[in-house]
């Protein structure tokens, strides 16, 4: 939060304090704006999180970004989706996310195979594929699968639609439209063209997963970069509302249904506390836009139609203060965590590290019809908002299901008026994350057909260099 020319008293001082904090250590910069989702998976799926040695089933939903790896095991698939691209993988397939912001996604495949569609290349975007044999450059809008095998240590590479460059060494070729070739050796890379491959199950399954994409109804109403819209045709539907601009009213869910409570908190750096809702369809809803009660129905408001959406681990306000454990049965303190979805036009501050301009982003790509955004975001106390939310939709849990990542919903306690009103909106939970949070989900064995340890190449040059790339080698 930002505060200028303005006195504030010392107590001010203090209860704003947490939320200075928050908005003054951002020494690694702000988040990136662009996240991957995990947006499908079949047969058995695992996560391993940047900087972590054990594994973990991959989660629906789960926001995957930068130093990531995710095993597809045999009679497996997955898929992610980053704002213009979609990565999905084959069995036995081994993939880091070695690197992925609002310009670069860059993976690491250290075995298997995986279909890249680049629907759009914003301007200053670019894909890198590193495979053991040689770095992969997508230049453009296409449709792309490489096959790395450890077996006999090559790399099939095949465009169907658009071009790439190969680069190992001082070798560097172009691989267009149409054309197929095979990778051997490292330093120097040999590069040999052969036939395109014949279709299979798994590019059928991709080129069907592309369709989905391409022909969402609900891409009139959200950004095409925004991941997760095309599950929302069949799960609800669209409203126009004179006022306040399209409406999406998500069907089959039950009447006392309310956001953010079916699902689970998990940390996921450099965020933290991150909301991983159960329902397919929950990931759009739940880290863009804001949530409104329109008569007895929950409605969704994506925010401005944009380019680049910014995405926002959980949009809600958290509830605290040292009056509103009583009563709960908890004791005091940080006995209870509880939350409530933000409604429309109404600011959020981010419990994690941010700037000014990132404050200013987040929120005016996110809410509509706001002309300056500052006039929600620069206040003196935010318990002076008046929380449309706040009565009608907070959850509560017991700390102990909040920071172990435990299933929100049927461990809920329930919230009455008067408890809610003692509460205070606060900076950030007063909760500390325990193991099973920090992970994809639950505990899952290291894969066994990992393959042996091998080198990514890499290209080198300004853009990117091996010291930076942060790939993971298996």
């Amino acid at each position: 939060m930002i505060i200028a020319n303005r006195k504030v008293s010392l107590s001010l001082v203090a209860f704003l304090l947490p939320w200075l904090l928050a908005a003054t250590v951002f020494a690694q910069g702000d988040p990136p704006a662009r996240v991957a989702r995990l947006s499908y998976t079949k047969g058995t799926v695992s996560l391993q999180l940047s900087g972590a040695t054990d594994w973990s089933q991959a989660t629906l939903n789960y926001t995957v970004t930068t130093g990531d790896r995710i095993f597809a095991d045999q009679g497996s698939e997955a898929e992610l989706e980053a704002g213009p691209f979609a990565l999905r993988l084959s069995e036995s397939t081994d993939l880091t996310i070695a690197n992925l912001n609002d310009q670069i996604m860059q993976l690491g495949l250290a075995q298997g195979t995986i279909r890249v569609s680049v629907y759009q290349m914003p301007s200053g975007n670019s894909v890198e594929v590193d495979t053991p044999n040689g770095a992969l450059t997508l230049e453009g809008a296409g449709d792309y699968r490489v096959d790395t095998n450890p077996a006999d240590g090559s790399t099939l590479v095949a465009v169907n639609s658009g071009s790439l460059q190969v680069t190992g060494g001082d070798v560097a070729q172009t691989v267009g439209s149409g054309q197929a070739v095979r990778l051997t050796g490292t330093n120097p890379i040999q590069i040999a063209s052969v036939s395109q491959p014949r279709q299979d199950g798994f590019d059928q399954w991709s080129a069907d997963r592309d369709r989905r994409v391409t022909a969402s109804a609900s891409a009139r109403y959200v950004g095409r970069n925004m991941p997760g819209y095309e599950d929302l045709d069949n799960s609800g539907r669209w409203q126009d509302d004179s006022q306040n601009g399209p409406v999406w009213y998500p069907s089959n869910v039950a009447s006392d249904w309310v956001p953010y409570r079916n699902g689970h908190w998990a940390w996921a750096d450099p965020w933290g506390w991150t909301w991983v809702e159960d329902e397919p369809w929950g990931f759009a809803p739940f880290h863009y836009g804001r949530w409104s009660q329109y008569g007895s129905r929950w409605g969704w408001q994506p925010g401005p139609v944009i380019e680049q959406p910014y995405y926002a681990p959980a949009l809600v306000a958290f509830v605290g203060g040292s009056g509103f454990s009583v009563g709960f049965g908890f004791g005091g303190g940080g006995g209870i965590q509880a939350w409530f979805p933000l409604g429309r036009g109404e600011p959020y501050f981010p419990s994690y590290g941010y700037s000014g301009d990132y404050l200013s982003r987040v929120n005016s790509t996110n809410i509509r019809n706001v002309t300056n955004i500052s006039t929600i975001t620069n206040i003196n106390n935010i318990n002076t908002i008046n929380y449309a939310n706040r009565q009608v939709a907070t959850t509560a849990v017991p700390t102990a299901v909040f920071d172990s990542g435990q299933a929100v919903a049927r461990q809920a306690i329930r919230v009455s008026a008067q408890q809610v009103a003692k509460g205070q909106i606060i900076a950030r939970p007063v909760a500390t994350p325990t193991q099973s949070a920090m992970v994809g989900g639950r505990p899952a064995p290291a894969p066994a057909r990992l393959a042996s340890s091998q080198r990514l190449a890499i290209a080198t040059g300004p853009r990117l260099s091996p010291s930076t790339a942060g790939v993971k080698q298996p």
